[in-house]
């Protein structure tokens, strides 16, 4: 099956090999009067739509060999969202600790009194599979209607090994069910349990002679996590969870220094994680170490903006040429939404990033971050026709018509999805 999608105004990151940095970042490939050829839901020719049409002439293509042509009316066309950083797998909402925070409570303060990520635990614990599911799916069909094609999902509210097994297998099947594609990570290091409150050092060995070799033996998730941070885990704590992880063959994550600089960053450069997420305390040494050893930073201005904590240095990180990749964070707690078009306005007028480099941080980097570049993350000859129509002249579009999404249309390998029904 071979579509034509012509008259678009295209904007996409050119694949270099390797997420972009620096100035990288925030060049796009732009062509005003451009055009796509999609065989079998892959991009065949991608460029100025005079040229395209001239390479499908060369390729000796009959009128009737392209069976539909798509007019794009001149909209914008970008690649499709991916959002690397969400956990989208939970049952409960938690409105009540938004209010608790706006009154000023803190975020760890309402963590030691049993509520926060444990409070979802406790939903998660007692809701069977099926609700599991169809309240993740909910979540993921959302955030498909507003251009995310691609994500990553964490475990990380069971705390044990049966209950991470079991959002693992949910987020497995949503996996099969969903036009998206999509990771799992293992963060059963979320929280400390209040069960090993008295001695984590116990969770800690629970995590790294059963959790993670169960885990790896159900052969679902693809990296593996841990929240580094004051009053949840030590850098040597998550550095033995790790190191552990690693030999058996997950790929690395770390929620670092995202409250306090806990020197989280240095240990995402010292393991070789893929990436350091959060990062809104990180000092300055860890983050130039974090670019030394070729680590992508995933920045979650959503979670800033729910918790009005001051955002991540976005720009220092670009002008010292560490890859940013942003993502929702999507949650219960600190940052509810599924929607990538606001974290890419937040980055914009929040973190001072570039239109350009938001892009590019919303989708290349993005897709480099859990390991998906090699399909997807940008609109070039051989990855997926994976795409977003927007009704906007330039990516600015998304922060400068703020509180809505411009989104007009979602398309997954060539295909129309964003009608997805949630049932």
């Amino acid at each position: 099956m071979r579509k034509l999608f012509k008259n678009a105004n295209i904007y996409t990151p050119k694949d270099d090999g390797k997420p972009a940095a620096g100035k990288n970042q925030g060049l796009l490939n732009h062509f005003p009067n451009g055009a796509i050829l999609v065989e079998n839901g892959i991009i065949r020719e991608i460029g100025h739509e005079d040229d395209v049409l001239a390479n499908i002439n060369s390729l000796c293509l009959g009128s009737n060999d392209i069976q539909t042509e798509i007019d794009c009316n001149g909209q914008c066309l970008i690649p499709g969202f991916i959002d690397p950083h969400t956990h989208m797998c939970f049952v409960d909402t938690r409105e009540e600790e938004f209010e608790m925070r706006l009154k000023g409570i803190s975020y760890l303060e309402i963590l030691e009194k049993g509520g926060g990520i444990l409070s979802s635990v406790t939903a998660v614990r007692q809701a069977n599979e099926n609700k599991l599911y169809e309240n993740t799916k909910k979540h993921v069909v959302s955030a498909l209607k507003y251009g995310t094609t691609s994500m990553e999902i964490k475990s990380g509210y069971g705390l044990d090994t049966e209950n991470e097994l079991k959002m693992l297998r949910v987020i497995d099947k949503i996996a099969r069910t969903t036009p998206l594609d999509i990771k799992a990570s293992f963060l059963g290091a979320h929280a400390i349990p209040p069960l090993y409150s008295e001695n984590p050092d116990s969770f800690i060995d629970l995590l790294t002679n059963e959790m993670l070799p169960e885990v790896k033996k159900q052969g679902i998730a693809e990296f593996c996590d841990i929240f580094c941070e004051q009053g949840v885990f030590t850098i040597q704590q998550s550095k033995k969870v790790l190191e552990t992880a690693h030999k058996l063959g997950f790929d690395l994550k770390i929620h670092a220094d995202e409250v306090h600089d806990t020197g989280g960053a240095g240990l995402a450069a010292d393991l070789g994680a893929v990436t350091g997420d959060h990062l809104l305390a990180a000092n300055n040494k860890n983050i130039e170490k974090m670019t030394r050893a070729g680590v992508t930073a995933v920045l979650l201005p959503g979670t800033a903006y729910s918790l009005r904590k001051p955002y991540a240095r976005a720009r220092y990180m670009i002008e010292n040429n560490l890859a940013v990749a942003l993502a929702t964070d999507c949650n219960p707690g600190s940052s509810y939404t599924e929607s990538m078009a606001f974290i890419m306005g937040l980055a914009i007028l929040n973190m001072k990033m570039t239109p350009a480099e938001a892009i590019t941080g919303a989708t290349l980097n993005a897709a480099y971050a859990i390991n998906l570049a090699s399909k997807t993350g940008s609109l070039e000859s051989g990855k997926q026709a994976d795409f977003l129509l927007v009704n906007g002249k330039s990516p600015a579009i998304f922060a400068y018509h703020a509180g809505i999404s411009p989104i007009t249309d979602v398309y997954k390998t060539g295909e129309k999805v964003a009608c997805i029904k949630s049932s």
